[in-house]
């Protein structure tokens, strides 16, 4: 007698051995996002338009944002799942100095905005896109005799 399969529990599934073509760009689109969210943060704290004339201290705000860096590129589930929640702080950020800053400043901060509405929309469908992959890859081996 065979006993009943287990449910999908919300653990990280195992990767494919062969990524999604729509997995890989989802993968592409978060690490170009985040690429980008970094040299636009590096970019405007130094060199654009930073709080203090010669570059700002508040450069340091983008080295949170290279330690997913390793974990987007490696397919790690737990990666894309804790950034999605990190780049809050940054949009965050973002909507205040657009809606508070003007000229050159403000421009940044809408572009920030964009980066990390881009970056949150990559992650989650990431996971998503991984979750689905997992759960037909799941049945395929209940089903199997």
């Amino acid at each position: 007698m065979h006993a009943p399969p287990e449910p999908l529990m919300e653990s990280e599934p195992q990767t494919p051995a062969i990524p999604s073509a729509a997995a890989n760009w989802t993968r592409l689109l978060a690490v170009t996002s985040l690429l980008a969210l970094i040299a636009l943060g590096l970019a405007w704290e130094l060199w654009l338009a930073p709080l203090r004339e010669g570059g700002s201290w508040w450069a340091l705000k983008v080295l949170p944002l290279t330690l997913p860096l390793s974990g987007l590129l490696k397919h790690r589930m737990y990666t894309y799942r804790w950034l999605s929640m990190l780049v809050w702080l940054y949009f965050t950020e973002g909507i205040v100095r657009a809606t508070t800053e003007s000229g050159l400043s403000a421009g940044l901060a809408w572009g920030q905005v964009l980066l990390c509405l881009s970056l949150f929309t990559a992650c989650a469908l990431h996971v998503k896109l991984r979750f689905k992959a997992a759960r037909a890859q799941q049945a395929t081996t209940t089903n199997q005799p």
